[in-house]
């Protein structure tokens, strides 16, 4: 057996591709599109055509400027009444899940009400409201799984406008832009964790454009979520280490909606034995000043953990030791105590990552894989 086979074999496979959706920023215009320096906004019509898009109902396209920001100063789609874009691509190669990264903004700043923007795709819709409750910028990232196919399927991804309102004068109809379509394989524990994505590297696409992370709303689902492996409660915010402090490796998350939001997951465990988890408590460097305050579950045990934080970026480890309980998986749960915001308004709290769960014997699960790799390197096999 070759080294690359194993290696492919033992790890967690992921990959990511920007050529999934065509014209994913807008920038390629409408087919009658002139540039208007008096309004930004254009309105679709019968002899429009949107490169890479169909549409219907009410839709326009809009530019930066005169009032309306948007990300990078580009272009972007307001969705109005009824207003619908979609586009069809294929699932090409084996089963993978498909995870969508997109901007959201309104395209008038004070109004009565938000509408908000419902995506879907076959066997999945999940409905957005534009907030500025989690940005200092006018335009807030979200991220979210559209679902899991390949051999060739063809998918429709639709984006289209919901009024929460009866009165549509009233309402700011949400404006889209910067979309990011990636997709990931399986993501297996590793030889030294229990939790696989313990360290939440996996999940939504982080955007060159914006310093402000990916919001990700509540998904009661370990296999619907964006961020592998781990459900998600109330909304959260999906950090990198280029702008925030990130206690290890590349991203974490940082529970932003107050009390009871939070992350969760499940592990099937030896009902009685005993087991460590480990953790990274902290702050993501955002001015989050003040007594964070997180509560895990894991089992039956339950504890609280509290960081005083200065705002400015820091971590500590902790660890709890629980049983596995039975005959169903056990839960392990993070869950904010705290509601919290920063100098610049902007809701934030504590931070989490490098989730280990271990035996607390010590034993180190799925060592087959390592030690086949061991001996190769050794030129053994």
């Amino acid at each position: 057996m070759k080294l690359a086979s194993i290696i492919i074999s033992c790890i967690l496979l992921a990959s990511a591709s920007a050529d999934i959706l065509q014209n994913p920023d807008f920038e390629l215009p409408p087919s009658n599109w002139t540039a208007n320096s008096t309004s930004p906004f254009f309105t679709l019509d019968q002899n429009s055509t949107i490169p890479g898009w169909t549409f219907e109902g009410g839709v326009q396209y809009v530019t930066a400027g005169a009032g309306l920001s948007l990300p990078q100063n580009g272009h972007a789609i307001l969705l109005g009444q009824d207003g619908r874009i979609n586009q069809t691509f294929t699932a090409t190669g084996e089963q993978m899940q498909y995870l969508l990264t997109f901007a959201l903004a309104r395209g008038v700043q004070n109004c009565a009400s938000n509408a908000s923007l419902v995506v879907s795709a076959p066997d999945s819709s999940a409905q957005f409201s534009f907030t500025q409750k989690y940005s200092k910028e006018p335009w807030e990232v979200y991220g979210h799984q559209l679902g899991s196919w390949g051999d060739g399927e063809s998918i429709n991804l639709v984006l289209q406008s919901q009024a929460i309102d009866a009165d549509p004068n009233s309402i700011c109809w949400p404006v889209v832009d910067e979309l990011s379509l990636i997709t990931i394989g399986s993501v297996n524990q590793d030889n030294d964790n229990l939790l696989p994505n313990g360290g939440f590297e996996f999940g939504p696409a982080f955007p060159g454009f914006s310093n402000e992370g990916v919001l990700l709303n509540s998904e009661p689902s370990l296999s619907e979520s964006a961020l592998q492996q781990w459900m998600v409660m109330g909304t959260v915010k999906y950090i990198d280490a280029k702008s925030y402090f990130v206690p290890e490796g590349k991203a974490a998350v940082e529970i932003v909606a107050g009390i009871s939001a939070g992350v969760q997951t499940a592990k099937l465990l030896q009902q009685g034995s005993n087991y460590n988890l480990e953790f990274m408590l902290g702050d993501a460097n955002d001015s989050c000043s003040g007594d964070l305050t997180v509560g895990v579950i894991a089992g039956s045990s339950v504890q609280n953990f509290t960081v005083h934080s200065n705002g400015t970026g820091a971590a500590k480890k902790y660890s709890l030791t629980f049983k596995g309980t039975g005959p169903g998986p056990t839960p392990i749960s993070f869950q904010s105590y705290t509601a919290r915001q920063n100098e610049e308004g902007a809701f934030c709290g504590p931070v989490i990552d490098g989730v280990v769960l271990r035996v607390s014997s010590g034993y180190k699960p799925n060592m087959h894989c390592a030690f086949l790799i061991a001996l190769l390197l050794l030129g053994l096999l």
